[in-house]
Order: structure tokens, then sequence, then C-alpha cells
């Protein structure tokens, strides 16, 4: 398995390479170019891509849930700013709005299954409208969740659109590949995500001391400043992991 990450901040990128360092995310590719610049053939042969890859949250989410690591994924959270009032909410008039350049991507290589998130309320709303538009017109099936970080006993709001979007044909090879495997109940996957995310939510207490080799987790970047720019700029892994076992108990489980 390998990963493609896309991410066009340094500091970000930076925080990518010390987390592979460091065993938390799946070892890969980091491209620093603008997701402008990507072309269908550099992601040919990536198990996972993440786009607006961040500090590689999606990734973390994904290793909390227990995707299956043969199993293709793509994950993005396209730039929130468009659709915020720290970004004016200029909408599809906005330079950051860059799902059309995202879609035509995923219309292209055609990944299997997609992971996504975006800012709540009606911007965020009449973001998703457009996004479940193009995804359903090439035939994915396309669902989203209104979920808060307090959902999982943070002590802060953080109101996000969690969405997912399922390629038929995708879906039912990995579903034929689950039915070949011995698979734990609900009770037992249960209890094994709820084990790995409080190891882990251990591990992001620790790892948010700027202190011993990592630092930060990027050299040359300030504690603080490394904190506001890769935290304040990063989904929720915990509440990403919970949205993609949800959408695992739905599609694993059903008859």
């Amino acid at each position: 398995m390998s990963a493609y990450y896309n991410e066009i901040d340094v500091y970000a990128a930076a925080w990518l390479r010390e987390l592979m360092k460091a065993g938390l995310i799946t070892d890969g590719e980091i491209d620093t170019r603008s997701i402008v610049d990507v072309r269908p053939d550099d992601l040919r042969g990536f198990t996972r891509c993440h786009f607006f890859a961040g500090i590689g949250g999606w990734d973390y989410a994904l290793q909390l849930a227990g995707w299956p690591v043969d199993c293709p994924v793509w994950t993005g959270s396209c730039p929130c700013q468009p659709f915020s009032q720290g970004g004016l909410n200029r909408g599809a008039d906005d330079a950051r709005h860059l799902w059309p350049v995202w879609f035509p991507l995923i219309r292209e290589c055609r990944p299997g299954e997609i992971f996504g998130e975006q800012v709540s309320g009606a911007p965020g709303y009449s973001w998703f409208d457009l996004v479940g538009c193009d995804l359903e017109d090439i035939d994915y099936a396309v669902a989203a969740a209104d979920l808060p970080s307090a959902c999982i006993d943070s002590f802060h709001v953080r109101q996000r659109l969690w969405w997912a979007a399922a390629d038929s044909h995708a879906y039912c090879v990995r579903r034929q590949r689950l039915e070949q495997k011995s698979q734990p109940t609900k009770r037992e996957s249960a209890e094994l995500r709820r084990s790995e995310l409080e190891r882990l939510v251990s591990d992001a207490r620790r790892l948010a001391i700027p202190a011993g080799k990592y630092g930060a987790l990027a050299d040359g970047i300030s504690g603080r400043m490394g904190r506001l720019r890769g935290y304040g700029n990063a989904i929720n892994p915990h509440v990403a992991a919970e949205f993609i076992a949800a959408y695992r108990d739905v599609t694993e489980h059903v008859a």
C-alpha cells in the first residue's frame, strides 16, 4: 500500500514528513504542487490519495476506523475559506473554491470511495449541493452528516459537514472481498475501535507538546506557530474516524 498526499502549504508538508517518520500516517509521496497542476496519470498506483492533505488527518482517521489497507480510497477537505465568515463568504467567486479542480480528477480516475469535509451551515450546504449533483451525475451515491467535535467529548463545537461518496461497481468489489474474509462481530469491532481511539487520543495529546525529538512535528517551525498552522487548519481525525466507522457499519453489515 502507498499513499499520495497533495498539500501546497510547506509547513503542513513538513508535518507530513515527520508524521511519516514517526509511523503515524501511511508512507507515501508528498506532492507540494497546486492541485491545479495535478494530472490523473500522477495518481496511478496509489491506494490512498489525500487532497488538501493538511497534516494527514484523513489518513490518521482511516487508521483509527480500521479501514482495510487494500481498499482504495480518496479523501479531501476542500478549502473552507470561500464558504466561511473568515473568508468573506465569496463562494464560487473565490479562487480558493477548488472543487471544480478536484472533480475532474475524480471523474477521470473514478476512485471507489471518497470521504470529505466542509464547513457546516447554509454556505456548506450550498457547496455540498454542487458536490452531490456532480458526483451523482457520474453515478456515485453520496451522503453527508453534520457533526460537531463535541460529539466525541471535545471541549469545542467545531461543527462540520462530513460526506462520503461510493462508486457502485467499486463498492460491490469491496463487498465481495469482505465476504471472503472472516469478520469480527459488531461488538468486537466497536471494542477494537474504542481501544484504538483511546490509545491514539493519548498519542495525540503527547504529540501536541512541542518537546522531544519531533518538537511540533516539523523541524524549523516554532512550537506555537507550528500548532496554529497545523492543528488550526486540520480536521478532527477522531470525528472523521467515527464517521468512517459508521459508513463501514452501514456498507458492510447491511443485508
